[in-house]
């Protein structure tokens, strides 16, 4: 089973070279790309500065191996990327990268909307809102 997470922020760099690596799949003619980005939520008069993420790994890589496998049941993909990041990641930077990809782009739109919302329902992944003055939120699922 695949390992989903990665430590931190998702680096544009990271995003990059995953999509270059599919130049050499000519079989391909779509990506469908879906990036989650930390906001900057004002909460009580309070400004969100980051998430910390963190989650049960195993249960989660489970979860995501899950609903990899029914996507791929679901849509005809010639294959799917899906990285979430655990620990702090700061307003603006990137916490989910799901990358999709397949003959046709019907069938990516339709497979990337129902991979993140999949994952926000499914996937036992947890969010600490961190304000400016220390103070923090705890929430279910991102």
């Amino acid at each position: 089973m695949k390992n989903c997470f990665k430590e931190g922020a998702i680096s544009s760099d990271f995003i990059g070279t995953s999509i270059a690596h599919h130049q050499v799949k000519t079989n391909i003619g779509a990506h469908q790309i879906f990036l989650g980005q930390v906001r900057a939520d004002s909460i009580d008069g309070k400004e969100v500065m980051a998430i910390e993420y963190s989650a049960h790994e195993e249960m989660a890589n489970k979860a995501f191996h899950d609903i990899r496998e029914a996507t791929f049941d679901k849509f005809d993909l010639t294959c799917m990327h899906i990285y979430h990041s655990l620990g702090v990641v700061k307003t603006g930077e990137i916490c989910l990268f799901a990358f999709v990809s397949s003959k046709h782009r019907k069938e990516v739109q339709r497979a990337i909307e129902y991979l993140v919302e999949e994952i926000k329902e499914k996937v036992p992944i947890f969010g600490k809102e961190l304000f400016e003055d220390g103070s923090f939120v705890h929430k279910v699922n991102l």
